[in-house]
């Protein structure tokens, strides 16, 4: 019975079944196959040998993202000021000096007749929000932090609160700019007494309106119309960049920390 045939040289070899040579090709590919097969037999019947020490096993990219209760707790230390991270209070104080030594020397080479005027932001900025934000874990909820404007509870941020008495006593007009909705004026401005901001130019809120704008456009608008009405803007302080950045910007511009939460 005709198996292969193969050339070899010049001439044809035919094999046929029984052949001696094939039954040795035979023995020789199944040795081979043995040998390769054997070793992956045993290591999958074989039980792994006990490590010499306790073994973690981990996906290392996955790791690369911080842990959420891990950055929580972190960011209550900061507020404490209990942590090698740094200390909240510190970097406001640092950040409101800083503003206050602007103030003075912007306000002592006042041109004749010019209208010089600052712009705070309310929350983080002006008020402290901390107490709402740690009872929520850091997580934004609306009707519980509409409740908790409503309750005029918010405790003024000390370096603002200096700031502001002193660009009173230089002559600075001051304006409150937020994203808080109109319908808070009335707890905002009785927070905002309370806490020992008495007077100001002008406390603007966001109107219903502009509930398609991003707070950057909303705020840009707000500080162009204080522009257009004949002063100049030396000074804006906020806690988030949408606070400060878009046309027109103010000559100084101090950023205060805030790790909690972010507005685009």
């Amino acid at each position: 019975m005709l198996v292969r045939a193969g050339l070899v040289g010049p001439r044809v070899s035919i094999f046929v079944k029984g052949d001696p040579l094939v039954k040795k090709l035979l023995a020789f590919q199944a040795a081979v196959l043995a040998a390769v097969l054997t070793p992956m037999v045993a290591a999958a019947q074989t039980p792994a040998a006990q490590p010499s020490h306790p073994l973690f096993i981990t996906d290392a990219a996955a790791e690369r993202i911080p842990n959420l209760d891990l950055l929580k707790a972190e960011l209550r230390s900061y507020h404490d000021c209990t942590c090698t991270c740094g200390c909240y209070a510190h970097d406001l104080n640092l950040q409101a000096d800083r503003a206050i030594v602007y103030l003075r020397g912007r306000a002592a080479h006042r041109r004749p007749h010019e209208k010089l005027a600052m712009i705070l932001d309310i929350d983080e900025t002006s008020l402290s929000n901390y107490k709402e934000l740690l009872q929520s874990g850091f997580t934004y909820r609306k009707p519980e932090f509409d409740a908790w404007v409503n309750s005029a509870q918010a405790p003024a941020i000390p370096g603002t609160l200096r700031l502001y008495r002193e660009a009173q006593r230089l002559g600075v007009a001051v304006f409150f700019i937020t994203g808080r909705p109109t319908s808070q004026r009335a707890a905002t401005e009785r927070n905002l007494r309370a806490q020992g901001y008495e007077h100001w130019q002008n406390l603007i809120l966001r109107p219903p309106s502009t509930g398609s704008e991003s707070v950057d456009a909303f705020k840009s608008a707000a500080r162009a119309r204080i522009a257009a009405q004949g002063y100049t803007l030396i000074l804006n302080v906020g806690d988030q960049w949408s606070d400060l950045k878009g046309t027109p910007e103010a000559e100084y511009n101090v950023k205060y920390p805030d790790p909690f939460y972010y507005l685009p």
